[in-house]
């Protein structure tokens, strides 16, 4: 972690990058959005092959999209008040439950209130992990190292994007739900790694 002395002479990307709070914050972003990607890509697949219809599946992704972007009224005041890493641990609970719902079953309403939770479960985990990413830099750095991190996340957006169909298609839905939940568990893993190596002074992110 930097030190809390502001160093105006910037340093280069490379070296931003390197740092190990930076790399877990990434990778929390990374599996946040392409675990959140893969399920939503792949869910219409699969109520398709369950018998569901067209309209059907739009309202589950409705409610999809409603968890996604409703918690962003309030999650920036909970992760100021609870810290970033708290609000990472239950976006990532809310991603698991997500995953056991799926594999209790595959009603319309197992489907809807799996994709409710998937939504919140990366809305909680992308913006916590945006904040832990802004603790790695001073203001000065801020625009290389978040095109940095954009890169990083945003690559595995369009591998998750790519592979989704073809995953459903040969695995299933639910073994796909399965492995989605030891992903998930490695960015709750860098959670705890983060507050264990990270200074008390910076649990709140910079402005």
């Amino acid at each position: 972690m930097r030190s809390l002395q502001s160093n105006l002479v910037p340093r280069k990307v490379k070296e931003i990058i390197s740092q190990p709070q930076f790399i877990v914050a990434a990778l929390i972003g990374m599996i946040s959005y392409s675990v959140m990607n893969l399920l939503m890509t792949a869910t219409p697949l699969a109520m398709h092959r369950h018998g569901f219809d067209l309209a059907e599946s739009a309202l589950v992704i409705e409610w999809h999209v409603l968890g996604m972007f409703l918690p962003s009224f309030f999650t920036g005041k909970l992760v100021e008040r609870f810290s970033a890493v708290n609000m990472t641990v239950v976006g990532c609970i809310f991603m698991l439950a997500c995953a056991a719902i799926n594999l209790l079953g595959v009603s319309h309403w197992h489907f809807m209130i799996a994709l409710f939770f998937l939504g919140v479960g990366w809305n909680f985990m992308f913006i916590s992990a945006t904040a832990l990413v802004s603790q790695t830099y001073e203001p000065h750095e801020r625009a290389k190292t978040q095109a940095a991190n954009e890169f990083c996340v945003f690559s595995m957006v369009v591998m998750s994007s790519l592979f989704a169909g073809w995953l459903e298609s040969e695995i299933g839905w639910q073994p796909l739900n399965i492995w989605s939940v030891p992903i998930v568990c490695v960015a709750l893993g860098a959670a705890f790694w983060f507050k264990q190596h990270s200074h008390p002074e910076l649990s709140v992110s910079k402005p």
